[in-house]
């Protein structure tokens, strides 16, 4: 896997079309496996599947291990005999089908899983237990809710005396038993239902591309349950450090993100059990793992708590190899992509080296008509991973609309388109095309392009600007926009450039 020619197509869970103001995992999803099968390509990539943090993002999670239940399919609990059909009808959704509606699809779809937790007999009950006995995190994470629920979904630093400590409410664990239940059968239906859909996928030849988050949010399970894991002091409780990015191309003021500090010294003395624990868990979840931020690993950009910008940190190193030796000891050779974009140096360069872990190139970083940027396709080497553009990019017809005229020139002169029609074209914009086509011809093993640059797109159809906290995360698509993908051309360059090569040996 990822060591032959391939190309997938990036669209995540949340953006599907469904009835129920997201996507789930439903039929809508088996129909576009099928489309983009028929279509040559090899992958599928997806966002981070964790709970989402308040501004909907996956990548600020309360937990590293738990799935998010606004993807659980109302119509996979009907089939199961744990909710009727009028609760069915009560998750579909009136607005619009172009926009996630996370806030309906949290009330509806929480609703009719307490309901169809009511429904659950013996046989269910010992297929959760054996769940659970599977997934050593559930337990922790099937706790810290049921207190969250007690504590009105206030963070754990906020929460009463009794519940302030992780061991404390894991010795009274049978005081929050019947709701700590819930939680565990929620993430049995979750990872049921995905594991039937990736199930699918496999038998298409699809192989599915995950990601995982770099950090943790402070509100979560992971901090909760171990805090000397985490830079925290112990009586404010309250990060010492906090995680970001100096200024870059996406910010002037770099992006504070805010996650709590590792503490890498505390970890390595513990084997890095956690980390290998979460590897170990995604690798088990999807077929290949992209690491976001990976760079943190060789260094990462330290920012004191009380910062109001990144602007203001120091680069501090990671466990490097120390991590990935002892990961490599129980999977030797993962499939796992590292995400290196951003600030870069040479201790990154090295890591990568040293992990053999493919990288990743954006075609749209590589349009500066004054340097030969290692993003440039024709930079590439095979053992990468090829954008048109990321969950992060603007998509590329937006890009050019947006860039500057020097480098909108350098980048369609680049791909030998001659016009002045570039903005032209919709579904076949022949300027996009050609940088669609430059990607697909470069060295990397794997080219990936969003569904959003598929259907050419502007810049409204973005799914997320860094630094930018509002309005994220919020594109959908209508099977009928799915079905109107020009095949034929998706077909063709994956023929033409070879990679239709089987994901799977």
């Amino acid at each position: 896997m990822l060591k032959k020619r391939g190309a997938g197509v990036l669209l995540h869970i949340s953006s599907m079309p469904s009835p129920y103001g997201i996507g789930v995992f439903d039929d809508n999803a088996r129909e576009f496996i099928d489309l983009i099968a028929d279509m040559g390509f090899t992958y599928w990539q997806v966002l981070p599947f964790n709970p989402l943090d308040g501004a909907n993002s996956p990548y600020c999670s309360p937990s590293a291990f738990a799935g998010n239940y606004l993807f659980i399919d109302p119509v996979g609990l009907k089939n199961m005999n744990l909710i009727s059909d009028a609760d069915v009808r009560e998750n579909i959704y009136g607005g619009s089908p172009y926009t996630a509606d996370y806030e309906f699809a949290a009330e509806k779809r929480l609703k009719i899983l307490k309901k169809a937790f009511l429904n659950i007999d013996g046989k269910l009950a010992e297929k959760i237990k054996k769940f659970e006995i599977e997934n050593e995190w559930l337990t922790d994470y099937s706790v810290f809710m049921a207190v969250k629920e007690q504590e009105n979904m206030k963070p754990w630093w906020q929460w009463s005396k009794k519940h302030s400590h992780y061991y404390e409410c894991i010795k009274d664990i049978y005081a929050y038993e019947e709701s700590a239940a819930f939680w565990k059968f929620v993430q049995y239906i979750f990872y049921t239902q995905w594991n039937k859909l990736k199930e699918y996928a496999n038998e298409k030849g699809i192989a599915i591309i995950g990601d995982m988050p770099i950090y943790v949010a402070m509100d979560s399970v992971d901090v909760w349950s171990d805090t000397s894991m985490f830079l925290i002091d112990d009586k404010t409780l309250k990060p010492k450090k906090i995680a970001g990015v100096p200024p870059d191309y996406f910010s002037e003021n770099g992006q504070l993100w805010g996650n709590p500090i590792y503490d890498w010294k505390a970890m390595e003395r513990d084997g890095f059990s956690w980390w290998i624990s979460r590897l170990g868990h995604a690798l088990k979840t999807y077929d290949t793992v992209r690491i976001d931020h990976f760079r943190a690993f060789a260094s990462y950009w330290e920012i004191p708590a009380d910062s109001e910008t990144a602007k203001i940190g120091k680069w501090v190193d990671g466990p490097r190899m120390k991590l990935f030796d002892r990961l490599f000891e129980k999977y030797p050779d993962p499939p796992i992509i590292a995400e290196d974009l951003g600030v870069f140096g040479k201790d990154v360069i090295k890591l990568l080296e040293d992990t053999k872990f493919p990288g990743m190139k954006v075609v749209q970083f590589g349009f500066d008509p004054d340097a030969d940027s290692s993003h440039m396709p024709h930079n590439a080497c095979a053992n990468s991973i090829n954008y048109v553009g990321t969950h992060d990019n603007n998509t590329i017809l937006g890009w050019l609309w947006e860039a500057g005229e020097r480098e909108r020139k350098f980048a369609l002169d680049y791909v030998g388109f001659d016009g002045d029609n570039w903005g032209e074209g919709g579904y076949h914009s022949p300027s996009c095309r050609k940088i669609i086509e430059a990607v697909w011809k470069s060295a990397s093993n794997v080219a990936v392009i969003s569904f959003q640059d598929m259907c050419g797109f502007g810049s409204d159809a973005r799914m997320n600007i860094p630094g930018i906290p509002e309005k994220n995360w919020r594109f959908r698509t209508t099977m009928e926009t799915v079905k109107n993908v020009d095949s034929n051309y998706f077909k063709k360059i994956n023929s033409l450039y070879r990679r239709m090569y089987p994901a799977f040996d």
